[in-house]
């Protein structure tokens, strides 16, 4: 059988261990928040990186697009296509 008196001694012991974890765990993603920004914060004109493929030079110069870009090109109307004929 459970003794009753013990359930709230290791309740509140539970609940220390979880605050423990809880702000330790915050401390880890703020520290990792501040380390990823530290170029941004620390530059004159900090930015982040653009990781957009239509800003590589390198992909440009290979002709890689990016697929919206392809897909917009894809639906403008061609004004040199042939018109076809529709048949019933």
């Amino acid at each position: 059988m459970v003794n009753c008196e013990l359930i709230p001694i290791f309740a509140s012991k539970i609940k220390k261990k979880m605050w423990k974890v809880i702000l330790f765990s915050l401390i880890i993603v703020a520290f990792s928040v501040i380390f990823m920004a530290v170029q941004i914060i620390l530059k004159k004109h900090g930015r982040f990186p653009k990781t957009h493929v239509s800003s590589s030079k390198a992909m440009r110069k290979r002709g890689i697009t990016c697929v919206q870009s392809q897909d917009r090109m894809a639906r403008t109307e061609n004004p040199h296509a042939i018109k076809e004929i529709k048949t019933n």
